[in-house]
């Protein structure tokens, strides 16, 4: 027998029969039964070679996905991830691991919730699923996890030859999508619902969708994410880090920023659609240009070494500004009588002693107010100064307030 556990094809043969008993119909706790008195634990590359394997053999891969659930939990418990490569702070996978926990304090919290169900009146169960609801849209955050995985874990899996098991694992997700979504209508006629059917929605519908959340926790961390260490070169990682806030995190705001080593980093980098990437999120050239224009106030951007270097250009500017002034020094553009302004301004948010300065004045008829913000860098350093103009007129005339859509200019 020792034979057996210490051999990694035995360990594998075993495995894959398991799964090919489980589907022939085999009962799941006679198979458990029998890999239990073999089999101590089970590596966890084991389980996605196997997989591997018999995809390519033949077995389709909705078989594979069918018989997912049944073979997971056979498996629960005896999957052996000790071997695994250590996760650092920031890094993708452990972002993957620090949703997975957000995840599982959500489910807990529904958790807590169901042991409410028997001391429910009906008097108290509109409320009650209003606080189910929002767990449950809480959870449907699951699907920026999910994405990220498929569109960009997913795909680096594939050109190192691992193609089964991410196939099997979209699959799963697929169906945890459909399952929160059948859970979120379920509990959504708050006040229609009776406590009689209360038993129905909650056990076929909301715990359903709360265990196959769980479950693809399980099938991540003691599969998944240690496999993609071992596989995942810094590079590919670094590729996937700075693709991530395309697709949003789940239930959590990352603290921590990894940067590898041996990596050449870009602090400004870009997307699968060539958007430009910023810390919380990204934007295509298009719609950065867009975003200037609409906004209702003026930006003049001012270099480090004191050089205009960008100004929006939207329909009602106060000021006009063009093209000509672009690369020139900021003092040639203002009049000789306020250089000195200028100056004083520049150097204050250079030495640290000031941060913005504000002015307002009255300009044809309108009430222009102007501020001036130093822009600073990670480590405080000075990038340059951002001028920032609006026109306040009509916001000054407002009194009272206005709750009712009103598209009037």
């Amino acid at each position: 027998m020792s034979e057996l556990i210490n051999n990694s094809e035995k360990r594998k043969e075993m495995l894959k029969h398991m799964i090919l008993e489980l589907h022939s119909g085999q009962a799941p706790e006679q198979v458990k039964k029998r890999l239990t008195e073999l089999l101590q634990y089970i590596p966890y590359d084991d389980v996605v070679e196997v997989e591997q394997e018999l995809i390519a053999e033949g077995l389709p891969v909705e078989e594979v996905l069918r018989l997912c659930d049944v073979h997971t939990d056979v498996l629960e418990g005896r999957i052996d991830t000790s071997g695994a490569a250590k996760v650092p702070e920031g890094h993708p996978v452990d972002l993957f691991m620090q949703e997975n926990r957000a995840l599982e304090a959500e489910a807990k919290e529904l958790g807590v919730l169901f042991d409410q169900i028997p001391e429910l009146k009906q008097a108290d169960l509109p409320k009650w699923l209003v606080g189910v609801h929002g767990k449950l849209n809480n959870l449907m955050d699951v699907d920026k996890h999910y994405l990220r995985k498929e569109y960009l874990l997913f795909p680096f899996l594939e050109t190192h030859g691992i193609t089964g098991p991410p196939k099997v694992m979209w699959g799963k997700h697929d169906e945890t999508r459909e399952f929160l979504k059948a859970a979120i209508d379920a509990v959504s006629n708050h006040e229609a619902l009776t406590l009689d059917e209360l038993p129905l929605v909650v056990e076929g519908a909301v715990k359903p969708a709360v265990k196959a959340v769980l479950d693809m926790i399980m099938k991540e961390e003691e599969i998944l994410l240690p496999m993609s260490m071992d596989t995942l070169t810094d590079e590919e990682w670094y590729q996937v880090d700075q693709q991530t806030p395309e697709y949003g995190f789940c239930l959590i705001d990352p603290e921590v920023e990894w940067t590898p080593e041996n990596v050449e980093t870009n602090p400004v980098t870009y997307g699968v659609d060539n958007s430009i990437r910023l810390p919380t999120g990204a934007f295509n050239v298009d719609e950065l240009a867009a975003l200037f224009t609409v906004l209702p106030i003026d930006l003049t951007f001012v270099d480090k070494d004191d050089k205009v270097k960008f100004f929006s250009h939207g329909p009602n500017r106060v000021f006009a500004r063009n093209r000509a002034i672009l690369g020139r020094d900021v003092r040639m553009c203002h009049p000789p009588g306020s250089v000195h302004i200028v100056d004083q301004i520049v150097n204050d948010f250079k030495s640290g002693k000031e941060n913005s300065a504000a002015f307002w004045i009255q300009f044809k008829e309108r009430f222009i107010y102007i501020e001036y913000f130093a822009m600073r860098g990670k480590e405080d350093e000075y990038l340059g100064t951002v001028e920032f103009t609006q026109d306040l007129t009509k916001l000054r005339q407002l009194e009272g307030e206005q709750r009712l859509l009103n598209y009037s200019k």
